[in-house]
This record gives C-alpha cells, structure tokens and sequence, in this order.
C-alpha cells in the first residue's frame, strides 16, 4: 500500500480508502447490511494497508456507523483514520451539531472522530449551518477532541465551492472526481484551487457509481485493448485518479472481496504522474467515446433557465445522457424517480417554447423533454 500527506494534517493516509456505503445487504433492505461479511471485509482491508475508513450519519440508514465500530473493535480502531459526517440537512440550530456529533461517537463507539466532514455542501445547506453558528461549532468539536480534523463533502457548482473554501482554514474537502467529471462540480479546477490552499483532496465515487466499471460498451473496451499494458476499466479509471499528484486518497465503496482484493494491488502501484502520454491518450479517447453516446447536445449553459413552470432542463437532459452512455437506462430510471424533484421533472413541460429561443445549441428542447419521460418516466 502507498500512501499521501494529507495536506496540511500531515497524516499519512493510504491512496485507497474504504467507503461504508455500499455494503451487501440482506432482502434488498439497505438496513439489513451483512454485517458478518462488511466486518470481514474491512479487517481484510485494514490488514493489507488501508488506513483511511469514511461512513456518514444516513448511510444504510443510518446503520453503517454501527457495523463500523464493530469492525473497529480488537484493536482495529488503532490502525485507522475514521471520518464521518455531519449530517448537514437535519441542522436547524446549533444546538443539532453537538447532538449529532455526540450521537454518532456513541455509535461509532469512539471518543473521537479523526476527520469530520460537513456532509454534501451545497449553497442552501452552507447559509443554514453559517446561519446556525458552523464555525462556533468547530471551534468546540477541535478544542475539546471530539474531532482532530475538520473539512467538507460537496455537490454543487465550482464558485459555491471556492466560496466555502475561502470561508475557513479547512484541513481537508471531499469531492466527486473521475475522467468523465474533470469539469463536474468542483472538477479539476476545484481539485487545485483546494490543494493549492494546503487542503488534503478526498475523491468519492471514482468509478462513477460503477459505470466506469462495469457493462463497459465493445467500442471502450476496443481502446482500453489497445494498451501493451493490460488493466480492467476499474483499474483505469482508479490509476487516472491517483496519477494526480493533488489527490490524497479516493474512497471506494467494496462490497466484493475479489474487487477489494484487484484495488489493493492496483494501489500499490498508485504513482503520482506514473500514467505515460500514450495512456492518457487512451483515457482521453476513452471519455470521447463516452460523450459520443450523448442524445442531447446540451453544455449545461443554462440559457434555457428559468422554466416558467420549474422544470429542470439541464438536469433532465444531464440524466438522459447519462442513461445512454453508460447503458443503464434501468439504473437510471430509478435515479430519476428517487432524486429528481418531481416538480422539475420533464413532464413538466407545457411547450412554451421560451427555452428554445435562448438555446445556443438549437436543441429542440420541447421534443427532448417528452424523450426524457418516455426513456426515464
């Protein structure tokens, strides 16, 4: 196992770190984790070099944080770094923030969380926690040792990012980030804007939920063939990330001892700049190929925006491509339903036209819309 200086923390943290939020469950029921088999797998991690293991309040509903303390029992909790997450959409006061953290090192059976994260920052959750005292909040977790370290997790667009970076002296951020989301959220750009302030980089969803890994089309893995060196997409996309020199450790969510297994050894070879000219090409034609599969040319400029009626356009067009690229119009069907607001969703539309005049691409987007709902509901 290699391992990175977590910015200015100057922990060693290992480049591969376990993220708790997709273990094997029992009756397709997210609370029912096998939890045999996630403590089997987290001590065959932390056996082999793994030092960094991120849970959060929600995940498994809400039972991930109890079957990590097991794990972290027999002197495991020793070995690790442990981050968890303030829940930062249950905050209505000040007072939520200590109750929340003190609730979680119960659960987690700890007395101290050693990376803290505001969960999944965006601009409306960052006014209510400055609303409700954020940094008061801080300051007490750091002074009385509740938390050794603190930063955020984030999704949202990059100047809300370089806003909350500037609001305080963070040790560390987390943020999404593979070679299809180089311009995504905080992106590349927001990668260096946070490292070049001393900020440790953690990458979530690497592999994009599983899309780089997996049902992978004939013409990408033709490309991927191409390379005298042979590794699986997973091994690809997980190597573009750690070639990164500003990246501390990405979190990959194991659930399969055979994947965690392939991911080790891939990190032992996790060189800062060791991808040649030749293999960033390949990834390069490799992401061409994705964006290829596109069914609307849409930049996400957002001219078209405001909806009269409140429909989402980029979104709703975002989701499609998505659908096609990556062959999971099924997967994504339950995206759409479970996180896509019904009240911005495509059916929405009442064909005004007033979108389409301001398009630059010319998209039809009233027809597009009606496709959205045909192909994802």
């Amino acid at each position: 196992m290699l391992y990175r200086k977590m910015g200015k923390t100057g922990k060693d943290i290992s480049v591969l770190g376990f993220g708790c939020m997709r273990f094997q469950v029992e009756d397709n029921d997210v609370k029912k984790i096998r939890e045999d088999l996630a403590i089997e797998q987290i001590r065959y991690s932390i056996d082999r070099g793994v030092n960094y293991i991120d849970t959060a309040y929600p995940y498994h509903g809400g039972m991930s944080e109890h079957v990590v303390a097991k794990a972290l029992k027999d002197g495991y909790r020793d070995k690790v770094y442990l981050a968890t997450k303030l829940p930062s959409w249950f905050i209505k006061s000040r007072e939520d923030m200590d109750m929340y953290l003190d609730e979680q090192l119960e659960k987690l059976q700890t007395d101290h969380i050693d990376f803290y994260l505001l969960h999944a920052l965006n601009k409306n959750y960052w006014n209510t926690l400055l609303e409700n005292d954020v940094f008061d909040f801080i300051k007490s977790a750091l002074a009385d040792g509740r938390i050794k370290h603190i930063g955020f997790s984030f999704h949202d667009e990059l100047p809300v990012f370089k806003k909350i970076t500037d609001a305080y002296d963070w040790d560390f951020c987390q943020i999404q980030y593979n070679y299809m989301d180089e311009n995504y959220q905080a992106g590349a750009e927001g990668l260096e804007y946070a490292s070049s302030r001393g900020m440790g980089i953690i990458i979530m969803e690497p592999l994009r939920g599983g899309h780089l890994a997996n049902r992978i089309p004939k013409e990408v893995k033709e490309i991927w063939n191409l390379s005298d060196v042979k590794r699986t997409p997973a091994q690809w996309a997980l190597k573009f990330i750690w070639n990164n020199s500003h990246v501390t450790t990405l979190l990959s969510g194991m659930n399969d001892i055979v994947h965690i297994a392939e991911n080790i050894e891939t990190a032992c070879d996790a060189y800062p700049n060791s991808l040649t000219d030749e293999e960033l090409s390949l990834v390069g034609r490799v992401k061409e190929t994705y964006i290829s599969r596109t069914v609307v040319n849409c930049t996400n400029c957002k001219y078209c925006m405001p909806c009269p009626t409140g429909v989402d356009i980029p979104e709703n067009f975002s989701m499609l491509n998505e659908a096609s690229m990556y062959e999971d119009v099924e997967g994504y069907k339950k995206t759409y339903a479970m996180f896509m607001p019904q009240d911005k969703k495509a059916i929405n539309c009442i064909e005004c036209g007033i979108c389409e005049e301001k398009c630059p691409q010319n998209i039809e987007i009233r027809s597009m819309l009606k496709e959205v709902t045909k192909t994802l509901g």
